[in-house]
């Protein structure tokens, strides 16, 4: 008894940390487009700070329970199981409604007994950190105001129903057996999706007002914040990836290891592909970018998968990464110098299609997915085929939810403010600072 129970505060003090490296995460995705935009773009930080308050506002009063309270139907969770709106607001007549151990991290599901308050502080950092993914492609074409409105719709419902599907043991994409260890989709996809309906309704505006392609926002990188934000990133994602675990074992161990070593080997993967394909020497961007795109490649398998695998999974990623980028370059109705679609997008769906190729249950079971297959490339056979199936159909379904939700989120909001971006002449949020 005192060994499980030690175990216990263990596993909490180590998702509490874990927790608190991935809400770092959200301010410097705020450093990142000032390090690729430029020093005038500081609204970003600010944008990034609000999602930080917000996320930690809404998820507690409602968010968190509608993504992983016991869900109605697989769809949704319940808003007002305990201990209930804002984490309980002001009683402890059920227990203690912070202390108490989660549903979900009892026996029978994870077993890792996770306090209400640690699980909660630990998934409203990824809800957080993925709205400041689709806020990229806000940059200053977006009102404040209408960001300020998305922001609590993001958080009370978009994000909640891919977690609610595919991380809580109830969802209808969980039982069917999809699994997506840190968010390949529920974070870097799905913020793919949303940030596809804000870019198409700001298209809609820039193309009412004439224009035939939708207006550049280019690059003016500063060397210094740009290899901060990566930097913070990277070990930010020391607790996005192996606080996934949900406890402190040997596994966490290894998730650390894939995923420093899928992003190294991304970062030379980018690095030669870049020069290759450009015929010229890569610069400190491309380097950033490999690091990002071996961190997002990973990130839906990082628990899955042997630090051989993560090796080959990273080498992957540069030729992918370059040819989203050629690709997305060549789009004239988006404007993404950031790179949610190539980056994000890409990378994060990439990761999960190949949970069914490099799988070992060796690796998936103490990382919470006991019943997941061997890969094709480990002798899976039918079993990995059929789990391959189930990952593409996950993906479409999410895809298609939230690019609607959020389309629909951002045409609403377009008829109640006159339109999501400032009118033309208008000053856009944010005046130019010296960093």
């Amino acid at each position: 008894m005192i060994g499980a129970t030690y175990q216990i505060l263990v596993n909490n003090l180590w998702v509490l940390l874990a927790g608190l490296l991935v809400f770092t995460m959200t301010v410097s995705v705020g450093l990142l487009e000032v390090g690729e935009l430029g020093a005038s773009f500081a609204y970003s930080l600010y944008k990034t700070l609000y999602f930080t308050g917000a996320a930690l506002v809404v998820m507690a009063a409602v968010g968190f329970n509608t993504a992983f309270a016991p869900t109605w139907h697989g769809v949704i969770g319940n808003p007002t199981y305990a201990p209930g709106l804002f984490l309980g607001g002001f009683t402890s007549s059920a227990g203690n409604p912070v202390t108490d151990t989660w549903w979900s991290m009892q026996p029978g599901y994870f077993g890792t007994g996770l306090s209400v308050g640690t699980y909660f502080l630990f998934e409203t950092a990824f809800a957080a950190v993925t709205l400041a993914l689709v806020g990229v492609v806000f940059l200053r074409k977006v009102k404040p105001s209408v960001v300020a409105v998305y922001t609590i719709v993001y958080f009370a419902v978009i994000w909640n129903l891919p977690a609610a599907w595919i991380w809580n043991p109830t969802g209808w994409l969980a039982k069917m057996g999809m699994v997506d260890f840190a968010g390949g989709l529920v974070v870097h996809g799905a913020a793919g999706a949303a940030g596809l309906g804000v870019l198409l309704q700001i298209w809609r505006e820039e193309r009412a007002r004439g224009l035939t392609r939708s207006v550049a926002v280019p690059l003016n990188v500063r060397p210094a914040w740009f290899t901060l934000a990566i930097l913070l990133l990277w070990v930010g994602w020391f607790g996005f990836n192996p606080g996934s675990v949900l406890q402190f074992n040997d596994e966490a161990i290894v998730v650390v290891l894939t995923t420093f070593l899928a992003a190294a080997a991304a970062m030379f993967s980018v690095l030669a592909a870049t020069g290759i394909a450009n015929r010229q020497a890569p610069s400190i961007v491309d380097a950033g970018n490999g690091v990002l795109m071996g961190l997002i490649v990973i990130t839906p398998l990082a628990g899955f998968v042997s630090p051989g695998s993560a090796l080959v999974l990273g080498l992957l990623a540069g030729p992918l990464f370059v040819l989203a980028e050629r690709y997305c370059a060549r789009l004239t109705w988006c404007t993404d110098p950031v790179g949610l679609l190539p980056g994000h997008l890409v990378g994060g769906l990439f990761g999960v299609g190949m949970i069914a190729f490099f799988a070992q249950t060796q690796f998936a079971g103490p990382a919470g997915a006991p019943g997941l297959p061997n890969g094709l490339l480990f002798g899976g056979g039918m079993a990995a085929a059929h789990q391959f199936g189930v990952e593409l159909f996950g993906i479409v379904a999410v895809m298609a939810t939230v690019f609607a939700l959020s389309f629909v989120t951002v045409a609403i909001l377009a008829k109640v403010f006159g339109g999501i971006t400032p009118a033309p002449g208008a000053e856009p949020p944010g005046a130019p600072t010296d960093l």
